[in-house]
């Protein structure tokens, strides 16, 4: 879990440390500064009716702020013991009976409705998950994520563009996506080797008319090369051949 926040003072009520060591293999880097929090609240234009879905909750520093705004959160936790943590946080509280606490892994696990989605989440994880969010049945307003920065230039990139790839057209087929704001690796405790940022991800409504998978293959193929002109990946005999036996297959 990527988490929701901690901070060493207990002066701040909304960004605690607890005494639980991170796991770097699920990804933990919980939010400490309380102004990113207040920031990423305010953009996420949360409604008093939304169901808001965070993934990685942590100590529950987000989480609590999103229960100020939201209707219910569902939060999505993997690691057993932030979910005990946050349960004692708000154990008795108004709050704690409009938190939907899920002790599971995101990728595994069916999501409920939400119609928004906030969260710092586990940047080993963030390309399937937001193809997870992306694919989701039920159709939600926004997804505001806390990414790495460089993920973030990648959703963003526009033909042209150095890191312009697969997960940036793939990303903008299915969504508008906006670079919201940097954030220091600072931010953080511990902190990551890199900067973050926050970007908001709104799927077209109604999808695009297209069979991802199908797409997804031929996008593959046009970034297998990405110093050949497409002219040039196309006239390769191995390429061509795999198009003859696909093409064979779709027919028979």
């Amino acid at each position: 879990a990527a988490g929701g926040g901690a901070a060493a003072s207990s002066s701040a009520p909304y960004h605690r440390h607890v005494g639980v060591q991170l796991q770097h293999s699920l990804g933990q880097h919980l939010l400490k500064n309380p102004l990113v929090t207040a920031a990423m609240i305010e953009k996420a234009s949360i409604k008093s009716t939304d169901v808001v879905l965070e993934i990685g909750p942590g100590t529950g520093n987000l989480t609590l702020k999103l229960l100020e705004a939201a209707k219910k959160v569902v939060a999505v936790e993997h690691d057993g013991r932030m979910v005990v943590e946050l349960q004692k946080r708000l154990h008795g509280t108004a709050e704690g009976r409009r938190l939907q606490l899920i002790h599971a892994d995101v990728m595994k696990v069916e999501l409920p409705f939400f119609n928004l989605c906030v969260a710092n989440i586990p940047y080993q994880i963030s390309s399937p998950l937001v193809f997870k969010l992306l694919a989701h049945p039920q159709r939600f307003r926004c997804a505001l994520l806390m990414v790495q920065r460089e993920f973030a230039q990648r959703l963003c990139a526009k033909p042209g563009d150095e890191l312009y790839c697969r997960l940036s057209v793939n990303t903008q087929l299915l969504a508008k996506v906006d670079h919201l704001m940097k954030v220091s690796k600072n931010s953080f405790r511990p902190p990551p080797k890199v900067d973050s940022s926050v970007v908001r991800i709104e799927p077209r409504n109604p999808p695009p008319p297209v069979d991802f998978v199908e797409w997804d293959g031929l996008v593959r193929l046009c970034f297998n090369r990405k110093n050949k002109t497409l002219g040039a990946v196309f006239r390769q005999k191995p390429l061509l051949q795999l198009l003859a036996d696909n093409l064979k297959t779709h027919r028979a």
